[in-house]
């Protein structure tokens, strides 16, 4: 009998992110923007990372081209910690989850694995989705972008950034797992502190406020639990079939949106519900196509 523990281990990862949206709220309302705070709660995780594999710096040095990685993945991260502070956030979630179809074109590009009939189905349920979700009940298809808002551009964005970072984990699967992780916390790190530097001289975000206990302990929590979900996620996903984590990870989109609804009274419309249901079943078919594969 197989053990229960690794889906719990990835159930509890997707808790993590799912509900992280309330904390970046909690610490923005404190008077710290999500681009500081990423930067900040990075850098505890890539200190914390440091102290327990010193050797990891060493080895990750070796290998220039984790700098891609660290750029994906720190865009990723902080597009996607931006949009769930300032946005709906069902609507961000669901656009950050068409990571799947641009998936399909990245691997298309940079692996050189052109698309089946499936994916390209997978494709055309995203995208309709997509325009369920954004385009307002009263607009025609025209005026698909002219309502996007801040948080759309960047879950939009940050989406696209993680299917990249995934394609490249595949691309860089030969490197020591460890040297991958550290590029990817110092990416989150310096991504998140260049953006907020260069925002900030704009005038678009706030400066680095002075230290109050009120978002500190907030953001020592929350890289304490960050620490604990890619724990977490590295224990189920070393002991599962890639498609079966990819199943239980979509359970991130039902913890962020009952959570919304219950805490933020965020609400669900029918064509946010329509426009979801597309984008997670293409997510779901691509995770039972790449299942089917291994069996």
């Amino acid at each position: 009998m197989h053990s229960p523990l690794p889906v719990f281990a990835l159930l509890l990862n997707a808790l993590i992110w799912g509900l992280s949206w309330w904390p970046f709220r909690a610490m923005h309302q404190a008077g710290l923007h999500p681009l500081w705070a990423t930067a900040f709660m990075y850098a505890l995780v890539l200190a914390g990372l440091l102290c327990l594999r010193p050797a990891a710096l060493k080895q990750a040095w070796k290998y220039p081209v984790l700098i891609l990685l660290a750029a994906s993945s720190g865009l990723n991260n902080m597009a996607f910690n931006w949009a769930v502070t300032v946005g709906d956030v069902v609507r961000v979630i669901l656009l950050f989850y068409l990571m799947p179809a641009w998936a399909v074109l990245l691997a298309w590009k940079l692996l050189g694995e052109k698309p089946t009939p499936m994916a390209l189905l997978r494709l055309l349920l995203a995208f309709g989705g997509v325009v369920l979700v954004l385009l307002p009940a009263d607009a025609s298809l025209s005026g698909l972008f002219a309502g996007l808002s801040l948080a759309d551009g960047l879950a939009v964005f940050g989406g696209f950034m993680f299917a990249l970072t995934n394609v490249l984990l595949r691309r860089f699967q030969s490197i020591p797992a460890q040297a991958r992780m550290l590029a990817m916390f110092a990416g989150c790190m310096c991504m998140g502190l260049m953006t907020a530097l260069a925002a900030s001289s704009l005038g678009v975000v706030p400066a680095f406020p002075a230290l109050d206990s009120n978002w500190v302990m907030v953001a020592l929590g929350l890289a304490v639990l960050l620490m604990l979900g890619n724990w977490a996620l590295q224990f189920g996903a070393a002991r599962l079939p890639s498609g079966v984590t990819s199943v239980v990870m979509l359970s991130e989109v039902v913890f962020a949106s009952v959570s919304s609804v219950l805490i933020a009274h965020e609400t669900l419309s029918g064509r946010t519900l329509a426009g979801g249901a597309l984008i997670m079943g293409a997510a779901l078919l691509a995770s039972l196509g790449n299942l089917r594969k291994q069996r």
